[in-house]
């Protein structure tokens, strides 16, 4: 089927480890130190709000979200927010940094068995420092030809990632669990792309603007029921 892939990307969080449910505890705690100020549901929608208008100054990440904690307690707390409370925030973004790494089922097991036919890399985003330790953690890096931390996984960041490794984009397949992020551009760009579903998905990933039943990529509901696919 991907007689002409060479080069296996992979996502990193919530496709080769659980990240987003962290991002959802930190969140479920942020606003409960902020329940004096808004209800709940409000102050979701007003992080995600200053999350979104962050985007291209702080890009993603643990220290991005921090910062737009901080902001976000500031401005419903009419910047009468406690100085305890700002602590918390940063004592919370600091144990997120130190969260444990867990693989998602059938990881390993498919980075074994596609080693030997394909070169594999991984294109994530992310804080480089935290995904550096988070890879070294995992134990993964010894399968990966190539790690790319990238600010952003838009066409030209892809583009930009297959012409430094002299990939063709027909050569490429990337795995992930963001259409967004992972499947939508590099099939424009005309690589290949398999969607791996993951339970939590960040609402900014879920905001799609193009027209899906334009888009050729394969859907599997777990990350090893790729390696059928190359089987076939």
């Amino acid at each position: 089927m991907f007689k002409n892939v060479k080069v296996v990307g992979f996502d990193a969080d919530d496709t080769l480890w659980v990240n987003e449910p962290y991002f959802k505890d930190l969140e479920i705690e942020f606003c409960e130190l902020l329940s004096g100020y808004m209800r709940t549901e409000k102050i979701s929608e007003e992080l995600f709000k200053t999350e979104i208008q962050n985007l291209e100054l702080y890009g993603y990440g643990v220290k991005a979200f921090m910062l737009s904690l901080i902001e976000t307690a500031l401005r419903i707390s009419n910047h009468n927010a406690p100085v305890n409370i700002i602590d918390k925030i940063i004592d919370l973004g600091k144990k997120q940094l130190e969260k444990p790494v867990i693989l998602l089922d059938g990881v390993e097991h498919v980075l074994k068995e596609l080693y030997a036919d394909y070169k594999l890399i991984v294109a994530t985003k992310g804080d480089l420092l935290d995904q550096e330790r988070k890879l070294q953690k995992s134990g993964l890096e010894k399968y990966f030809h190539h790690i790319e931390i990238m600010s952003d996984k838009k066409e030209a960041d892809y583009e930009k990632l297959l012409n430094h490794l002299e990939i063709k984009p027909e050569e490429f397949i990337m795995i992930g669990n963001s259409v967004k992020s992972d499947i939508i551009p590099v099939v424009n760009i005309g690589g290949q792309g398999i969607h791996v579903p993951f339970h939590t998905t960040w609402q900014h990933e879920t905001q799609i603007s193009d027209n899906l039943s334009e888009i050729q990529y394969y859907s599997i509901d777990s990350i090893s029921e790729s390696i059928n696919l190359f089987k076939k």
